[in-house]
């Protein structure tokens, strides 16, 4: 319809208003106004609060049963909480300063970049409480920022996933390319992977660690490529932490799967792997282990975290005290309006 069309449509509009007859008129009018009526009325009963709502009367007995209500069931399950995660037996040994030799404690940055230095250590501890299987393995680092902007961006998801590209690897600087070659996987996350390895000895016999579905299995499956398999990594002359088997694709290195995805805080644990044996109390195990990973240049501690789970997870305090502190609060508030109440009442 051009222009044109429209104007005559339009004098057309008005022509049957004007020339209708006045009955017509009339019924257009009393729509019109009633249209505006109602508009003019639901505006007004929005701006005047007068809109349908539900007006709970809260009078002073209604107060105190819900505080007491909500102090009668946070309060219990406070208390089981607490009871699940004290139920959670857990072993945390640091070994960062203790595994570097006597002579070098003075320059520990010296002893971890010289790799003429045997780095094998051991130590030992006792099992304080019976452990039930699975017990699971942890490092925790310290002090170490896998939050900080530069270190999150430097990697590349399509990478890890469909392979080989040297195009939109760019997010991966400083480490993208060796010798006009990519790497993959590229970027400082995977160029700084964790790569201390523990062995576990009890009354002789090494305790073997299951290191298989440490991973998140929608990260296996979605974000690191079944046909994309580890290249050029870790071949330049700056070499950051562990090495990847070239053999083996990337959704099956849990190792690098665990360490890609990062933490928002500068104390974290990542799996490592799974004793599927109990532990008895008083059982001393032996830990072999091999001390590579550079943590001193920036001040960090290691440490190693064995620990069994409850119905809730891990060892958490935090949880239940929480719970047990609002239900006490709200006990405490009910106990203090009712007095209030009782001793202010109107005569």
């Amino acid at each position: 319809m051009t222009d044109t069309d429209r104007g005559t449509q339009r004098d057309r509009d008005s022509a049957f208003y004007l020339f209708s007859p006045p009955s017509n008129q009339i019924f257009l009018s009393l729509i019109f106004c009633w249209s505006c009526y109602g508009c003019c009325v639901a505006f007004y009963l929005f701006t005047q609060q007068n809109l349908p709502a539900c007006k709970p009367v809260l009078t002073p007995e209604w107060v105190f049963m819900t505080f007491l209500f909500i102090g009668f069931i946070f309060i219990p399950v406070g208390l089981v909480t607490l009871r699940a995660s004290h139920s959670v037996v857990e072993i945390v040994e640091r070994y960062d300063i203790g595994c570097v030799p006597e002579p070098f404690r003075i320059n520990k940055v010296s002893y971890i970049q010289d790799d003429s230095i045997p780095k094998n250590c051991s130590f030992s501890f006792k099992v304080p409480k019976y452990m039930k299987a699975p017990i699971y393995i942890y490092y925790q680092l310290d002090n170490y920022y896998q939050n900080h902007r530069r270190y999150v961006k430097s990697r590349s998801d399509k990478q890890l996933l469909h392979g080989q590209n040297q195009h939109g690897i760019s997010s991966c600087q400083p480490v993208e390319v060796n010798n006009d070659r990519p790497i993959i996987p590229c970027g400082l996350i995977a160029w700084s992977l964790f790569n201390d390895t523990f062995t576990f000895i009890r009354n002789r016999a090494e305790l073997k660690v299951n290191r298989k579905n440490i991973a998140w299995k929608s990260d296996r499956e979605h974000k690191f490529g079944k046909n994309v398999y580890p290249f050029n990594f870790q071949n330049g002359t700056l070499i950051g932490g562990g090495k990847l088997n070239p053999r083996i694709p990337l959704s099956d290195q849990e190792d690098l799967i665990v360490w890609m995805r990062t933490s928002a805080l500068p104390s974290f644990r990542k799996l490592y792997g799974r004793i599927e044996k109990d532990l008895d109390v008083d059982d001393v195990v032996v830990v072999h282990l091999m001390n590579n990973y550079n943590t001193y240049s920036f001040g960090g501690k290691k440490k190693l975290v064995l620990s069994t789970t409850s119905w809730l997870g891990g060892k958490n305090d935090f949880l239940g005290l929480a719970y047990v502190f609002i239900g006490s609060s709200s006990v405490t508030i009910a106990v203090v309006f009712t007095l209030l109440h009782l001793l202010s009442q109107r005569h």
